[in-house]
């Protein structure tokens, strides 16, 4: 079954609107887990408007399950990482003025960079993951830099989904394919919900982990977080 990571910025986004600590990050993170999720994922940016650095130090001995945190690899996101130890980071080519992430690696141009950095993590026992779009030849490129799986950003299938679940799946089963070929795990990520994330996962059931953030805290506000993490769980159950 693929695993479901809870990304958790959405909750800091509403408690940094009026300070304090309301809702409580780390309780969330806590609860999240103990209703189901396999995961909890992070994503700091440098001008911390959700997720603050400091928010990192303070999850890390608390996560029980697996804790990812995605980002940039400037330097100071390079030494968090390292200094904490994640069970898996997720590299993520976003600006630092950018809304959210919109795109993933040209991991041909940016091969030398990545090796690098992902040498690192990995010498640190760090799970490496990195950011493609459904294309051939960006995720055989992923192949050639050491990491250990690559997440397919797929804001792209969700926006087509409703006209045509086929078409909208061709590329990233077609990506997804080429990345068992090449020996890399795969994860999914970006706009992925309760309308199109079972046909995603059906498809593509070698699928390792989803991580999912926007919808699933939108969802919980109707459905609560308990009921609504079981019903994404139930969405991945593909037998």
């Amino acid at each position: 079954m693929t695993r479901l990571s809870v990304n958790i910025n959405k909750i800091a986004t509403i408690r940094n609107a009026r300070g304090g600590n309301i809702p409580d990050l780390l309780q969330i993170a806590i609860d999240c887990e103990r209703y189901g999720a396999q995961g909890i994922t992070v994503h700091p940016r440098p001008d911390e408007r959700h997720i603050r650095y400091a928010d990192v130090e303070q999850l890390r001995p608390s996560i029980s399950t697996e804790f990812n945190i995605e980002g940039n690899p400037s330097e100071y996101f390079m030494d968090l990482v390292l200094r904490f130890k994640p069970e898996q980071v997720t590299l993520v080519p976003d600006g630092p003025d950018q809304l959210t992430s919109d795109h993933g690696w040209d991991t041909i141009t940016h091969k030398s960079f990545l090796v690098d950095v992902i040498a690192r993590f990995k010498e640190a026992g760090i799970r490496t993951s990195i950011f493609v779009d459904p294309v051939p030849e960006m995720v055989e490129g992923a192949s050639h830099t050491g990491t250990d799986r690559i997440e397919l950003y797929t804001e792209q299938y969700a926006e087509a989904y409703a006209t045509g679940k086929e078409r909208a799946l061709a590329p990233f089963l077609q990506a997804a394919n080429v990345a068992r070929e090449v020996g890399l795990g795969l994860n999914a990520g970006h706009d992925l919900n309760l309308d199109n994330l079972n046909y995603f996962a059906r498809n593509i059931p070698w699928l390792d982990e989803v991580s999912i953030g926007h919808a699933l805290i939108s969802d919980a506000l109707y459905y609560g977080l308990d009921n609504t993490i079981n019903m994404y769980l139930r969405e991945l159950r593909i037998d």
